[in-house]
């Protein structure tokens, strides 16, 4: 099937007959084919007698080589499944089996994709970026600290760079247009935190999405803010390489030294919120962040910090 896609993936007309020929199966097994293209795969597929069939747009798949040799030079190898059930759950897997580290996996789709406290991350076929770095860390937690805002910090950097200037930040893990999720950061790791560990920096961004009512919540996409279709291969290279470089900058500095731009970032920066935990709910302003990266909120004119991969953020109805 996705021999298939690949012959109709330049947007153009092909017949039945030549698809047929290419393949080596007949016209009505290629009219199978294209069914299940359009019923799994959620892909338009027009068909014209005379003409034969053709994808409603150009399809741009995600390739290494391409990601490898931009001019940006993405530092890391990268590994791409045409289908997979989550980037991070690959990651971690190919780290047991000894990986050699940083390397990224990389999906043109998900069939469990995650985000934070257990949700689903919807993954349609070659239209968003399910992005999975996967680190050593060696010199225990303090190399952990703040690390989730640094990474989403580096997002929001270079979406500004691909035309999105007015992404900002929410604590802890998303990116945001106004009050609309175009990105979110999932961490994981694996081994022990206070001495050598690997950690999965998972990124999801809304690309080139532009419908889907499998969304619970505010969205928007690269596509919908700018108008253009963005080449996702560019959008790794791009990312993968400040990763590198903002990673490094962590790893010798900590957090303190992103303090002050993640804090003008902050898109809810003195608004009025619920900071949720399970059952409990604790109401503030937010004051900014630690240096930490924990979140400081004023609690009735006593300044706290809070931490944890729990934690919840929301606003209050009167902010």
């Amino acid at each position: 099937m996705l021999k298939l896609l690949s012959l109709l993936r330049d947007g153009r007309f092909h017949s039945g007959e030549d698809l047929g020929a290419a393949l080596g199966i007949s016209r009505s097994a290629v009219w199978k084919q294209l069914q299940n293209l359009e019923s799994e795969l959620n892909l338009t597929i027009f068909k014209v007698r005379g003409k034969g069939y053709k994808l409603s747009e150009p399809l741009h798949l995600l390739s290494a080589q391409t990601i490898v040799s931009d001019a940006s030079h993405a530092p890391w190898p990268v590994f791409i499944h045409d289908e997979i059930d989550s980037t991070n759950a690959e990651g971690l897997r190919m780290a047991a089996r000894g990986q050699s580290t940083p390397f990224v996996v990389l999906a043109e789709r998900q069939n469990a994709g995650r985000g934070r406290r257990g949700r689903q991350w919807v993954s349609p076929f070659a239209e968003n970026l399910y992005y999975s770095a996967v680190l050593r860390i060696e010199g225990g937690m303090r190399q952990l600290e703040g690390l989730s805002l640094v990474v989403g910090l580096t997002v929001m950097r270079v979406l500004h760079v691909l035309g999105v200037k007015q992404a900002g930040l929410k604590w802890p893990n998303d990116v945001l247009v106004a009050d609309r999720k175009i990105a979110g950061i999932l961490l994981e790791l694996v081994g022990d935190p206070a001495d050598v560990c690997h950690v999965v920096l998972g990124i999801g961004v809304n690309v080139n999405m532009q419908a889907t009512d499998q969304v619970d919540q505010p969205w928007t996409s690269m596509r919908c803010e700018t108008g253009a279709t963005v080449d996702r291969n560019h959008l790794v290279a791009l990312l993968s390489g400040e990763l590198e470089r903002e990673l490094k900058k962590h790893q010798a500095h900590g957090f303190a030294v992103f303090q002050a731009e993640w804090e003008r970032a902050h898109l809810w920066q003195g608004r009025t919120v619920s900071l949720i935990a399970g059952t409990s709910r604790i109401d503030g302003v937010v004051k900014g962040v630690d240096a930490h990266g924990g979140l400081r909120l004023d609690l009735n004119g006593i300044e706290k910090s809070f931490s944890g991969g729990e934690l919840s953020l929301r606003l209050r109805d009167d902010s």
